[in-house]
């Protein structure tokens, strides 16, 4: 048999591994940004709207939590207060302050807030929206920014005339979104979105991260989807078709790793990406213990246990991937990653493909365990129903 010519064996070589570092090096920068990809949420409104109330349902949080937004506190300061979600710390949401001046100047109040910070506004308003909302917007509007009314408290609406007799919900609900529009009008028929903060899986919530996915940028949306609570089934199906989009970017970015002929370095990297891919996942579909333990007072039903009896969410819950037992696999991986490093010719590429098939392997399984987990919570919830009756 014809000996290869050794130079041939290092173009061979030198081309397979610049094409698979760049093709590493796109995915990580993809999945990096898909992880870290900066979103600023304004909230604006009247003192006493609500704003602290929907700020802390944002971030998943209830009102009495630690690090929650204050509410019913009387504001004294022109300065927007910025909240940091607690599991995708790259969303960010701004209490920015009250608006019920009634010597309001829209342009002004926008340049004392710094309105190029954020991404987008949403002006709530907990009564009928005034002239200063409408001033607000229109500010908005001309500095190219987007903007979206949220009228809050719609639960006390409710529970206020539903003693009374004839109470039809759907037909307050109209007339409370009429009134609202009407107010408006000058701004055309701008949409209006009816929210309770401490039900979200009612009224217009889902409605509004509908119409967020829409207008936002693509790149932006990968952070409002891993941030923004579940509220229904179709809500966490979206999360879950995000997070399987970014199994691939993220089994690349691991080969990359795999190139570079130091024992474990892969295996403890890829440890260190499907961390981190689980943890986002975890949040996303509400399986921390803050969130189930207030879905469980909420439906008086014990669902922490689904949680319990998976290892995966349990090693997830403890940060400590010593206790999957995947991480067995990743560990016996790093010496055939090694070994396949220093062979001739395309060892390193063939190291590569060890490491990503292994990492998109552990993803694909274990955001499947996650999402189903998920499902059968809100199955047991039985909070579809309570959506549909709603």
């Amino acid at each position: 048999m014809e000996s290869q010519d050794p130079a041939v064996v290092e173009a061979v070589k030198a081309s397979g591994e610049s094409t698979l570092e760049n093709a590493t090096a796109k995915a990580k920068e993809t999945f990096d940004q898909l992880m870290n990809v900066s979103l600023n949420i304004a909230v604006t409104g009247r003192t006493g709207s609500g704003k602290s109330s929907f700020i802390n349902a944002l971030r998943g949080l209830n009102d009495e939590d630690d690090g929650a937004a204050l509410t019913g506190v009387t504001e004294t300061t022109m300065e927007p207060t910025m909240y940091e979600h607690p599991a995708v710390p790259n969303v960010k949401i701004w209490d920015l302050p009250g608006i019920g001046s009634p010597n309001f100047k829209a342009n002004k109040y926008l340049k004392d807030v710094k309105f190029h910070t954020y991404d987008f506004f949403i002006i709530l308003n907990s009564e009928r929206f005034t002239e200063n909302d409408v001033m607000l917007a229109k500010e908005i509007k001309k500095e190219k920014k987007i903007f979206y009314f949220v009228r809050s408290k719609i639960d006390n609406d409710i529970s206020a005339e539903q003693r009374k007799k004839g109470f039809d919900e759907q037909k307050l609900l109209c007339k409370i979104r009429e009134d609202c529009q009407k107010n408006l009008k000058e701004l055309g028929d701008p949409k209006v979105f009816l929210i309770s903060s401490f039900e979200l899986e009612k009224y217009d919530f889902e409605r509004l991260q509908n119409t967020l996915e829409e207008e936002l940028p693509e790149h932006k949306k990968s952070a409002l989807l891993q941030a923004w609570p579940v509220c229904s089934a179709d809500s966490l199906e979206k999360k879950i078709k995000m997070f399987k989009g970014m199994i691939w970017a993220a089994s690349l970015a691991s080969a990359g790793i795999a190139v570079v002929p130091v024992p474990g370095l892969s295996a403890a990297c890829d440890a260190g990406i499907v961390l981190l891919f689980f943890t986002r996942c975890y949040y996303a579909f509400g399986l921390d213990e803050r969130s189930l333990s207030r879905l469980s007072e909420k439906v008086n039903k014990p669902l922490l246990e689904h949680v319990a009896k998976s290892k995966l969410a349990s090693a997830i819950k403890e940060k400590a991937m010593a206790r999957l037992q995947v991480s067995v696999a990743l560990a016996s991986l790093a010496t055939i990653e090694y070994a396949a490093s220093l062979l001739p010719g395309v060892g390193s590429v063939a190291a590569a493909g060890i490491s990503f098939g292994t990492t998109y392997y552990l993803l694909r399984e274990g955001l499947n365990e996650l999402a189903d987990i998920a499902r059968k919570i809100r199955k047991e919830a039985e909070l579809d129903t309570l959506c549909s009756n709603s």
